[in-house]
């Protein structure tokens, strides 16, 4: 048996040995903690609902960065190597994160999680050309938001299997969020005449949530987002609104175009502005909370059109 003496000059020594192996643990956690790099806003809110507090995320651009036609930064390629997944949108939102990748030399090397696995797309008309593309947009919607946090967490849980059940139990706590959106939205529409709502839009972005809600899209104004169409397609349009007797566009919250006000002006629709969740912080409640405006807006153009207003 160790006298009393012997066992105070000892218990230092196992301090600082538990110390260690505390410290050692800790850092071996940190070093553990997936690196989750993000392109765009909603992929930010998905991630973090997903993950809580068990992985970092790292936007690949800043926040206030306009995602259509960015142009790559050398601090992004400094972002990108400090991940180690990255999740891209892919069908052609983000084909500058692709840039970032072949400019690191990390193509080959960063695992990417393609949000829209899975997900049926919408083709969309392309160029002058008439070349099919595929319409990018699919995070403003419900239904096609919620396929994608799910693929998120499955192959999140594939890099990260200690914590494959707290994501996936996480995702299922946000798509019950992004479902009460819809039964919101519904309960806002109860008894309203939809046979009376025409709408046009000034780009396809929103594209997925009108067809998820059974709303037709007569005319699209833009070609592509950011590119204005030329006099005669504009006039062309001018009057394909006023023959289908269209009554509600659609223009982008915070890149609206100077020809929202144009069409209003020669066709004497209304005009409603729907966010397309791309500029702003980021913040883990950032999509619930501007899918929600977005539901509403949506709401309120199809009651008043109901009423005649």
């Amino acid at each position: 048996m160790l006298s009393p003496l012997r066992t105070l000059l000892k218990l230092p020594f196992l301090s600082l040995l538990a110390a260690m192996l505390l410290g050692s643990q800790v850092a071996d956690a940190a070093a553990a903690r997936l690196k989750v790099g993000i392109t765009l806003h909603p992929y930010y809110s998905f991630v973090a609902n997903i993950v809580g507090d068990r992985a970092d995320i790292v936007p690949l651009i800043d926040s206030e960065a306009n995602p259509h036609g960015y142009a790559p930064q050398p601090a992004d390629m400094v972002r990108m190597m400090s991940m180690d997944v990255l999740v891209v949108n892919g069908i052609g939102h983000d084909t500058w994160a692709f840039e970032i990748l072949d400019a690191a030399g990390m193509r080959k090397k960063l695992k990417l999680i393609y949000a829209n696995d899975g997900v049926s797309l919408i083709p969309v008309a392309g160029a002058a050309t008439g070349e099919k593309v595929v319409n990018p947009h699919t995070f403003i919607s419900t239904t096609a938001a919620i396929q994608q946090v799910y693929t998120i967490a499955r192959k999140l849980g594939e890099m990260d299997a200690a914590n494959a059940t707290y994501f996936r139990d996480n995702a299922r706590k946000y798509a019950l969020q992004i479902r009460k959106l819809r039964a919101e939205f519904d309960a806002k529409i109860t008894g309203a005449d939809l046979s009376k709502f025409r709408c046009a839009t000034m780009h396809s972005g929103y594209d997925y949530i009108l067809q998820e809600l059974g709303l037709q899209v007569t005319a699209v104004i833009e070609p592509r987002h950011g590119v204005e169409p030329t006099a005669r397609q504009l006039a062309e349009t001018i009057d394909r609104i006023k023959a289908a007797k269209v009554n509600v566009l659609f223009a982008e919250k915070y890149f609206a175009s100077k020809l929202s006000d144009t069409i209003r002006q020669a066709t004497g629709v209304r005009m409603y502005s729907i966010s397309h969740i791309s500029s702003g912080p980021y913040t883990p409640g950032k999509f619930v909370d501007e899918m929600r405006e977005n539901l509403n807006t949506l709401a309120q153009a199809i009651n008043d059109t109901s009423k005649g207003a």
